[in-house]
């Protein structure tokens, strides 16, 4: 569900999936509290598994999914393709590619964006801003 104008001031939600803590740790260590000042502050929701995504991801309410495409067993590039088959206004969702020259893999999952491991703040945060700025800006 797109964000709505009355909750312009309500945190941006952001799913972030990986089998590794680590993993989880770092994008939110990368991101931190708030991206742009013109943006609100983040929230996190940590996910470890693919059922989970799936679950929290039918509820709906987030503004962005960041997925580990390096996830096992269920790995987020396969994620990233049915939550984009399957619900009708998902939100962008950014894979985590185990390699730059994944980011193909990362297309034909429909993700709008791609960032390699190991995680780089300053392209992770580039990436992330492009997708939750309004696109009139």
């Amino acid at each position: 569900m797109p964000r709505q104008p009355d909750d312009a001031d309500a945190p941006l939600r952001i799913l972030v999936y990986s089998d590794n803590p680590r993993t989880r740790e770092a994008v939110q260590l990368a991101l931190g509290k708030r991206i742009h000042p013109e943006l609100p502050e983040l929230s996190y929701v940590d996910v470890a598994t693919g059922p989970m995504v799936i679950k929290q991801m039918d509820e709906g309410g987030f503004d962005l999914a960041i997925l580990d495409g390096e996830a096992t067993p269920t790995g987020g590039m396969g994620i990233a393709k049915q939550l984009k088959d399957e619900i009708a206004d998902c939100p962008p969702i950014l894979v985590l590619t185990g390699r730059p020259d994944d980011a193909w893999l990362a297309k034909w999952s429909l993700a709008e964006a791609a960032v390699p491991h190991p995680i780089d703040p300053i392209r992770l945060c580039d990436a992330v801003l492009s997708l939750l700025r309004p696109q009139s800006q």
